[in-house]
């Protein structure tokens, strides 16, 4: 099993730049693909971006150009860096994990609880 944490949300104004942090343990970190996700109130959970346990990413077209997901196995970690932010991308952003690489929600087994990213106008 897999335990993660997310970390790094907050307050911020449009413009600027945030950094998700998604600690995991349990399991074998570098055989896991890790996914970002986020969900604004009313709206449906979408897939925001994707890393394989070997680095290779996926990013969805509407963040693409300014969100970047990396990861660091020696670490356990994945991070979701986040740029040019806008009011849009408010939602609770949450990782999850999957030994697969279909990149559905379906396909994600493992959870974190979520960080809540507010971006004012």
């Amino acid at each position: 099993q897999v335990q993660l944490v997310e970390s790094g949300g907050g307050l911020v104004q449009a413009g600027d730049s945030l950094r998700l942090s998604c600690a995991a343990s349990g399991g074998i970190f570098s055989r896991y693909s890790m996914g970002w996700f986020r969900q604004a109130p009313g709206k449906e959970r979408e897939l925001v971006a994707a890393i394989t346990g070997g680095g290779i990413t996926y990013h969805a077209d509407s963040i693409k150009g300014r969100f970047i997901v990396s990861r660091d196995n020696a670490k356990n970690t994945v991070w979701l860096q986040m740029n040019s932010l806008r009011p849009e991308d408010t939602a609770v952003y949450s990782c999850a994990a999957q030994y697969g690489t279909s990149w559905r929600v379906s396909t994600f087994d493992y959870w974190g609880q979520g960080t809540q990213v507010t971006v004012s106008s």
